[in-house]
């Protein structure tokens, strides 16, 4: 029969107190310094691998030092319990605490595969394994039993429905085991619906932001009864959150509403164009609560969803991501014109971003008091590329052709005539 852990460490605090003790701390560090000589010359952390052999080397990481102190420390228990030299009580102590650092350590390099990078499960990894940890070292010290009952005495009502701290830490519990599964579960859902071609993007966003928050209501609806919660004592938070709702929260719920309908009706999608508060940028994200517009210049703007759907938006890439670039020149009036015109539209045919289909085109806007007013319109399709760099090519080689074809870029000048003194004017 197996020795319960309570007795094994009744036996540890006995050899504590022999002075032959000694040697199974002596031993016992020797195990925990081979373990940590081990990963320093194995170097887990500096192997380059791909695919399922990246997990395999990382997993051997995770586990490497209790699982290499188990082995020393298995075969010096038996030695030494053949050669009955010395008591190995508190040797015998640290097999299971080696064992259960093993498991949790190997399940939590498991959850870290399973959940996505961003995660609450990887941000809190390390909390959670010490409290996974304490608490099998609890129940296999035999002390849980006495810790639940302590737990357990201490009550409070909350209306009609008594709580124990007990319940309140077993509701938190099973709650996060269901969140945990919930965000696994939408994250799973989120990636089999990005992957789907066949859906709009922005149709994807919104499922899956749907599907989370489903998965979410859906396990707290389920874990509240298990741990004996009555559902009814959520009305009374259900009208807290309904009274903050409509005085402290009503931006956050308007944006919340605004975003899933901007998603569903698809007036903004990831990678338009579109200039909404005197800022014009691609649309790179779209949340339930923010849009986020990003300038061709690198600068990001986080605008809320109320703002969208209470404003005017150019979408300049809603039905046709094609746009329209005027260039201004002015040439002299002594030049050739029809020359000019058709210098400006070879030009920008030679362009690669220019489109052919509509054509460029030079048109004659005004005569100006300092020279004629021409403008070539231009046609491109990626606007997100920015236009300063093919208004200066354009520019640059307009100049070019204007300087070698001797057709004149005026600058403002004015005429002074002197008239001769009328007659009868005073002298």
């Amino acid at each position: 029969m197996k020795e319960p852990f309570s007795t094994m460490l009744g036996n540890a605090w006995v050899d504590l107190h022999d002075p032959q003790v000694a040697w199974q701390i002596v031993i016992l560090l020797c195990c925990f310094a081979l373990a940590w000589g081990a990963g320093r010359a194995l170097r887990l952390s500096r192997v380059e691998a791909d695919g399922i052999w990246k997990f395999g080397v990382g997993g051997l990481r995770r586990i490497l030092f209790p699982a290499v102190a188990l082995i020393p420390l298995t075969l010096s228990i038996g030695v030494l319990k053949r050669l009955k030299w010395i008591e190995v009580d508190l040797l015998r102590l640290f097999v299971p605490l080696l064992l259960s650092l093993l498991m949790v350590r190997f399940f939590f390099y498991l959850l870290r595969h399973v959940f996505a990078r961003e995660s609450i499960a990887r941000s809190f990894e390390r909390a959670i394994a010490v409290l996974v940890w304490g608490g099998l070292v609890l129940y296999i010290s035999g002390l849980l039993p006495d810790v639940i009952a302590y737990l357990d005495d201490i009550s409070f009502k909350l209306g009609t429905q008594k709580f124990t701290l007990w319940l309140v830490l077993q509701g938190v519990f099973w709650v996060a085991i269901t969140m945990l599964a919930a965000m696994w579960a939408s994250g799973t859902i989120e990636a089999r619906l990005m992957r789907a071609e066949s859906l709009h993007s922005s149709l994807r966003v919104v499922f899956s932001r749907l599907a989370t928050a489903l998965l979410v209501l859906l396990a707290v609806l389920i874990v509240l009864p298990l741990v004996g919660i009555d559902l009814t004592v959520l009305t009374l938070f259900g009208g807290a959150i309904g009274v903050g709702l409509g005085f402290g929260l009503q931006k956050i719920a308007s944006n919340y509403v605004s975003g899933f309908i901007i998603l569903l009706d698809r007036s903004i999608r990831i990678g338009d164009l579109i200039t909404v508060d005197n800022f014009y940028g691609e649309v790179k994200n779209i949340t339930t609560r923010y849009v986020v517009v990003r300038a061709l210049d690198g600068r990001e703007a986080i605008i809320p969803n109320e703002l969208l759907i209470s404003t005017t938006v150019l979408n300049h890439s809603y039905s046709n991501r094609q746009i329209r670039l005027g260039l201004d020149i002015q040439i002299a009036y002594r030049s050739d014109l029809q020359k000019a015109m058709q210098l400006m539209e070879e030009v920008a045919r030679k362009h690669s971003r220019v489109l052919a289909d509509p054509p460029p085109k030079a048109v004659l806007v005004r005569f100006a008091d300092s020279g004629i007013d021409l403008e070539l319109g231009i046609w491109i399709d990626d606007p997100e590329n920015g236009v300063l760099a093919i208004r200066s090519d354009l520019f640059l080689e307009i100049w070019s052709g204007f300087k070698a074809a001797g057709i004149e870029i005026p600058f403002p000048q004015r005429e002074v005539r002197i008239l001769p003194e009328a007659d009868g004017a005073p002298g």
